[in-house]
């Protein structure tokens, strides 16, 4: 426990009761925001001398910068801001304090990173291993088939019903956040596979009840965990040696779209963001492209 006072913790233990009744934030980001700014707090009672009831602007940007010059990066130094920012919201709200000290402080710039993806043939390998003499196999198989033709959510893809899927016009109407919908087409490989697990593994799987595309062992909806623990194992039996994430075949999805010529704005609407600005983290994958493109083909492009 840091040095606070008995006042000051419990003013602190009143917030984040309150950012978990309000916000329903998990565990972690609790513990994460009380050591914020229990370490503001003390920052402030031994620099300053002033209590956190107290705090004026120019005191919480010395602090930032004092963070700043201790090597903390960008990221947890917009992190600690977003805790100090939300935590004096609730003091104002609560007619604790007059002026909000946060008030047009601005975060630091953190940049996005860069989606972890997988190389065509890393892509071909996973597609491949999974053993198709068991039905589980087999529904695996045709779930990663459906995941990169179509760029989908893993939630997304969990979630699918057999009324999603139209055969025959080769799409998926796919239900997206918001409850926004989308049409994705399948593709031919895709869809083979789809047949197949249909006519093959998914009547041995399913319960006579339940609709949904890909049951679990049990026969129910699959847990988003589950999907992503059978993937894990998959890799590793494919030899493939980086790690991955929920969204690694939507990444590659949208990487190998544009490094085959597809345009951002279509990428965009296949894997269903509203805003053109969340598809462009890829805009370097498209850069690349036109910078190989030009050494190809410009005359002069050439040493």
């Amino acid at each position: 426990m840091t040095d606070l006072s008995e006042a000051r913790q419990r003013l602190v233990d009143a917030w984040l009761d309150n950012q978990w009744l309000e916000r329903g934030l998990s565990r972690n980001t609790l513990e994460n925001y009380g050591r914020d700014l229990r370490q503001f707090g003390d920052w402030l009672n031994r620099e300053e001398h002033t209590p956190l009831e107290q705090c004026q602007r120019y005191q919480l940007l010395q602090f930032l910068a004092h963070r700043h010059e201790q090597g903390l990066g960008a990221r947890s130094v917009a992190r600690q801001l977003s805790a100090l920012k939300s935590f004096f919201r609730w003091m104002k709200r609560e007619g604790r304090i007059d002026e909000d000290p946060t008030l047009n402080v601005a975060r630091p710039k953190t940049g996005r990173a860069l989606p972890k993806s997988l190389s065509e043939a890393d892509v071909e390998a996973l597609l491949a291993a999974p053993d198709l003499d068991d039905p589980l196999g087999l529904r695996d198989r045709a779930m990663l088939e459906v995941l990169y033709a179509c760029g989908l959510r893993v939630s997304e893809l969990v979630g699918l019903t057999l009324g999603q899927v139209n055969q025959r016009q080769g799409l998926v109407r796919v239900v997206g956040k918001g409850d926004k919908e989308r049409l994705v087409p399948l593709g031919e490989e895709a869809l083979h596979w789809l047949a197949r697990y249909l006519r093959e593994a998914r009547p041995l799987l399913i319960h006579p009840d339940q609709d949904v595309l890909f049951p679990s062992r049990r026969g129910e909806t699959m847990t988003r965990q589950a999907f992503w623990y059978r993937i894990k194992q998959i890799a590793v039996s494919a030899g493939v040696q980086k790690a991955l994430s929920p969204h690694t075949l939507r990444h590659a999805f949208a990487t190998h779209l544009l490094n085959h010529g597809a345009d951002l704005r279509v990428v965009q609407l296949l894997l269903g963001h509203s805003d053109l600005s969340t598809t462009q983290i890829y805009t370097h994958v498209a850069q690349q492209r036109l910078q190989t493109l030009y050494e190809q083909h410009h005359p002069r492009a050439g040493t």
